[in-house]
């Protein structure tokens, strides 16, 4: 037997059952997703599951679909020991990205999750703009993030990539560790409580699947070690999984993922780059660009070097690819916007270029 409350049951989902308890469904949770066929973890174990005709042609996009994570509601044949699922709870949370490719649509990483460990490793993966990508879209799910700094036993200086990390993270905890050595895990259990879920999510090669094997104490995830001249790894997850850990923390392993394109739009970013959001109270006029303007406070904060160039160009970087998201549908918005933009970068040339001056 499983207890739904070590999976994260809680109340939040139970009421949205009540409605389907007396059709004699169950609950269940997603444990793992391949493409048409799913391992859901319920209180008569671990079933085999499909999804049901109905819920098949009333979904519309991709992510209507369950995703690892997910509660839903199925008919439990027991003699079969399947689940056809008929409904997906709504989710609590959700971690999920622009699609990779030409065509744009919503793809969910993880549903129903509490903390996000977002995983580098101390070689030529780090990347702070990658960081601030993955803690942008963390905070706008509601979701905690926590950057996992992995390989620190090959690793010279590890406290200086640590420090870099620092220097984006704002509030998000920044935590060094080596899972073959064992050092820095216990900053880790904070986070992996029992019915609290985290996700893993980083490139390929940076030890999720190591860090999968440490945390469980055996090898369920198989690992492959990265190429030497380049530091990059091949996909040895090839499905979103989930695991119950020892001491009752629930955690998701996750592909590598090349790219990170934002999904949606909200107070992410400006929760990301909080420095920011701070200067622009004090911006002369109220719907400052930070780009352009005189009387602009955060324009003023790079030149004098309180804020980074590269965070500065990250931020307004980041900026459009969600104004672009928000009317990806509008063909007059989307030549607006191009217009728009081109006259900010145009703009941007011509500040960058007055410094220079003044600097000769």
């Amino acid at each position: 037997m499983i207890s739904l409350k070590s999976i994260g049951w809680n109340s939040y989902f139970y009421n949205q059952f009540n409605e389907y308890k007396e059709s004699g469904l169950i609950p269940g949770r997603i444990s793992v997703e391949h493409k048409e066929r799913y391992h859901v973890l319920t209180e008569y174990g671990e079933l085999s599951a499909e999804v049901s005709g109905r819920l098949l042609y009333a979904s519309e996009n991709p992510s209507d679909f369950p995703k690892t994570g997910d509660w839903v509601a199925g008919i439990y044949f027991p003699d079969e020991q399947k689940l056809i699922i008929q409904f997906v709870l709504k989710r609590q949370t959700i971690f999920s990205r622009n699609a990779a490719g030409k065509k744009s649509y919503e793809q969910v990483i993880a549903a129903n999750i509490d903390c996000l460990f977002i995983l580098q490793s101390m070689d030529n993966d780090f990347s702070l703009r990658r960081l601030e990508r993955y803690i942008s879209t963390a905070l706008e799910g509601n979701i905690k993030p926590v950057i996992v700094l992995t390989k620190t036993d090959k690793c010279i200086q590890p406290d200086l990539i640590i420090k870099k990390a620092q220097e984006v993270s704002g509030d998000t905890p920044v935590l060094g560790i080596s899972s073959l050595n064992k050092t820095g895990m216990d900053g880790l259990s904070e986070y992996l409580k029992e019915g609290i879920t985290a996700a893993l999510v980083g490139s390929s090669g940076v030890g999720k699947s190591t860090l999968v094997n440490a945390l469980i104490g055996e090898d369920v995830q198989k690992t492959i070690e990265v190429r030497e001249y380049d530091s990059k790894g091949r996909h040895t997850t090839t499905s979103r999984e989930m695991f119950i850990l020892p001491g009752g923390g629930i955690l998701i392993d996750t592909p590598g993922m090349r790219e990170f394109q934002l999904w949606s739009s909200g107070d992410g970013i400006e929760m990301a780059f909080d420095e920011i959001g701070e200067l622009a109270k004090q911006c002369k006029f109220s719907d400052c660009t930070h780009t352009c303007e005189k009387g602009c406070a955060v324009l003023e904060a790079v030149k004098n070097g309180d804020i980074p160039d590269d965070r500065y160009r990250s931020y307004l970087k980041l900026q459009k690819e969600i104004s672009y998201l928000d009317k990806k549908d509008d063909i007059d918005y989307q030549l607006e916007e191009k217009r728009k933009w081109k006259n900010i970068h145009k703009g941007i040339r011509r500040y960058y270029k007055t410094i220079e001056k003044r600097k000769d």
